[in-house]
This record gives C-alpha cells, sequence and structure tokens, in this order.
C-alpha cells in the first residue's frame, strides 16, 4: 500500500511540476518601459502587434510571436512623438525558441530607441 500511495505522489507531483512554456505555440515577447515617459503604443516586429499604454518602470503584458529575434523593429508613439528602432537585416541570426522574453525599451536624450533584450 506504501507503494502505491507513493506512486500516486510522484505522478501528481511530477505532472504538477511543469515549465510555463511547455504548452506554447509561439514565442512570447512583452515590453518594459525603462524611459521616463508613457508609451501610448509600441509596435514590435508585425503591424498587429501592439502593446498599450505602458508607464515608465511598466510592463506590458505577453503577445505571442511565430517567429522572433533578440531584437526587432520597433515603433514607439508616445504623445506627438514617434521613436522607430529600424534592424537593417537579421541575417546570421537565430530565431528564438519557445518562451518568454523582454524587450526593455529606454529613449536616449538623442531620441534614438534603445532595446535591451531579457530572457524571463
Amino acid at each position: 500500500m506504501k507503494h502505491l500511495t507513493f506512486l500516486i505522489l510522484l505522478v501528481l507531483f511530477t505532472a504538477a511540476c511543469s515549465d510555463r512554456d511547455d504548452e506554447l505555440g509561439g514565442v512570447q515577447i512583452r515590453i518594459k518601459n525603462i524611459s521616463s515617459i508613457t508609451y501610448d503604443t509600441v509596435q514590435v516586429g508585425e503591424e498587429d502587434k501592439l502593446h498599450n499604454n505602458v508607464g515608465p518602470d511598466e510592463y506590458s503584458g505577453y503577445l505571442e510571436y511565430e517567429t522572433a529575434y533578440a531584437y526587432s523593429y520597433v515603433r514607439i508613439n508616445a504623445g506627438e512623438d514617434t521613436y522607430i528602432l529600424q534592424p537593417i537585416d537579421f541575417v546570421g541570426e537565430s530565431p528564438l525558441s519557445l518562451g518568454f522574453y523582454t524587450y526593455e525599451l529606454n529613449i536616449s536624450e538623442e531620441g534614438t530607441v534603445q532595446l535591451n533584450f531579457v530572457v524571463d
């Protein structure tokens, strides 16, 4: 009886211990605003991938991407201003594996977008 109880507990424990990216269908990316201004919208990559209303030192929710890289096209709208990070190409870059990632975004004094890639 002890062996049966142990086996049941072992199965339940193993089933409960799953990584949060085990059942993902793609790459999950969120942004963190590390600037001092509020980002009204942040487009990361595709036009339909918009993170909305991200205040200073706040995170957006995750959005799912089929394919993504450690850097991407980024367009930030903040009030009347628009800031763009435009990669030239992805030659030699490997796509990200399934998982959770954060693009920490800042806007320099010169108005350029600075991206720091973080594996969550």
